[in-house]
């Protein structure tokens, strides 16, 4: 039997919606490769980064897709060249020394899709450290000067409960800056 892939962000979804076929895709720590299979389905070339990528072997050897393993809280270097993706996308996952390589690993015209827990969550369990929780409006100060932000949140949701910060940035080439998305 098929483990079931779990279900991907709807925010993610919505915003990889607006990705032509045959852009590229970073997800960043990609866990079971939830994303990575979003973004397959809608014609994407993936790159996908995890300290332990066996958890998306389901897409090893897959075409139009590379895994990367490799731990980004070690202080190395950030294994993707600058200004190298269509699209990168993060969820539930913050290093905030990284945020800066995460940001520069998308392309002029290009988007960051970017979701994680935030102060208040530690009413909701894990996770609870405030090394692993957005400060209110970080996503947009982090993009702040490089991206502009399409659309950003800063909410709680249900099922499981947490708090949530998330943005939508497009690179200052990006064709939403003119023409923005019908979604």
């Amino acid at each position: 039997m098929t483990p079931t892939m779990p279900t991907p962000s709807p925010w993610v979804t919505r915003f990889l919606s607006g990705m032509r076929p045959g852009a590229t895709a970073l997800d960043v720590a990609c866990g079971t490769g939830r994303h990575i299979k979003v973004a397959l389905d809608r014609g994407l070339r993936v790159t996908a980064i995890d300290r332990d990528i066996s958890k998306a072997t389901a897409f090893a050897g897959q075409t139009g897709v590379e895994l990367i393993e490799a731990d980004l809280e070690t202080g190395q270097a950030f294994p993707v060249p600058t200004a190298s993706f269509d699209c990168v996308i993060v969820t539930n996952y913050l290093w905030r020394p990284i945020l800066p390589d995460i940001i520069a690993a998308t392309k002029s015209d290009g988007l960051l899709i970017y979701e994680t827990f935030a102060a208040g969550n530690e009413r909701f369990g894990r996770p609870s450290n405030p090394d692993f929780l957005l400060r209110p409006g970080e996503l947009i100060e982090a993009v702040r000067g490089h991206m502009t932000p399409v659309c950003y949140e800063h909410l709680q949701l249900s099922d499981p409960g947490r708090i949530v910060q998330r943005i939508c940035a497009c690179g200052p080439d990006h064709e939403w800056l003119s023409t923005p998305p019908l979604l």
